[in-house]
């Protein structure tokens, strides 16, 4: 299954974020905790070199618990700041200010040395479509600041948000890049809604996801829909209609209307806490 999408106004807003790095001190980077790897966008990791950088696990609450705490240990020992969080719970940020802080202590110690005391950080908060940056911000703001939305492409244009905690933050649209090398980060950034569905044929990329979720999280699927784990996929994905009483016309079993299902159920967290991949099994390019 081979996704590729890079509509064009990606291209005009990452040219955009190239401009402002000259006036931001950091950048945050969000990635969505269930694909800590696939989900971070190289163009942006690139991005800024030089630059503090502050690396955010979002939905982390969604994401596998054990997998949460190897993903911090694989970006610790990169040397990032990193932090996992639930942008929706503002309670989860707490640490985002000293994390801010010791990220960018060279560029405050330099600024003391000049006599420049209380001077705003400028951060850039960058991503790919849909891991929450809109929310993060909102959240950090303690206010509506922001459009958020459940889906690609909500924010675009880039945002200032003047906050009273010696913080400004640039909100940017979601970029991605132009070709996915790996045929399985395009599917793993579909399965969590990053790409746009109108796109995609979700009932392929529904058997993608019960092939992953029979192979690396047994019992979820029969938990959820009773259904029997050991069938073909697409059979699973037939019981999963019987199950929700998805029918057509002729009370014809509807796979669209079960895929449906299978794929916001598992977005939306219903499923359990579910990560699809593993620092074991990724390699930097």
């Amino acid at each position: 299954m081979n996704i590729q999408w890079y509509p064009g106004h990606m291209t005009k807003a990452k040219r955009q974020m190239q401009e402002d790095l000259k006036l931001i001190d950091l950048i945050i980077e969000l990635i969505d905790a269930r694909i800590p790897f696939s989900g971070r966008n190289p163009d942006i990791r690139t991005m800024g070199n030089g630059k503090a950088r502050l690396i955010i696990l979002n939905k982390a609450d969604l994401a596998d618990e054990r997998l949460n705490r190897k993903w911090m240990e694989y970006y610790k020992e990169q040397g990032a700041q990193v932090m996992l969080t639930d942008a929706r719970n503002r309670g989860s940020l707490k640490q985002i200010q000293p994390l801010i802080q010791e990220a960018c202590k060279e560029k405050i110690e330099r600024n003391l040395r000049r006599g420049i005391k209380n001077k705003p950080i400028r951060a850039m908060v960058a991503g790919i479509p849909n891991v929450g940056k809109s929310t993060f911000i909102n959240s950090v703001s303690g206010k509506a600041s922001t459009k958020t939305g459940n889906k690609p492409g909500v924010t675009k244009g880039k945002q200032w948000i003047h906050l009273n905690k010696g913080l400004d933050l640039l909100d940017t649209p979601g970029i991605l890049w132009p070709r996915f090398d790996d045929p399985e980060a395009g599917v793993r950034m579909a399965f969590i809604g990053s790409v746009n569905d109108e796109i995609l044929q979700l009932e392929e990329l529904s058997l993608k996801l019960i092939e992953y979720l029979c192979e690396r999280y047994s019992g979820v699927l029969k938990e959820r829909y009773d259904v029997d784990e050991s069938l073909e996929s697409a059979k699973i994905l037939e019981s999963i209609a019987v199950n929700r009483n998805c029918l057509a016309k002729g009370n014809e079993v509807s796979y669209a209307k079960a895929a449906a299902i299978l794929m916001d159920e598992f977005r939306s967290g219903r499923l359990g806490r579910i990560t699809l991949e593993s620092p074991d099994e990724v390699t930097e390019k």
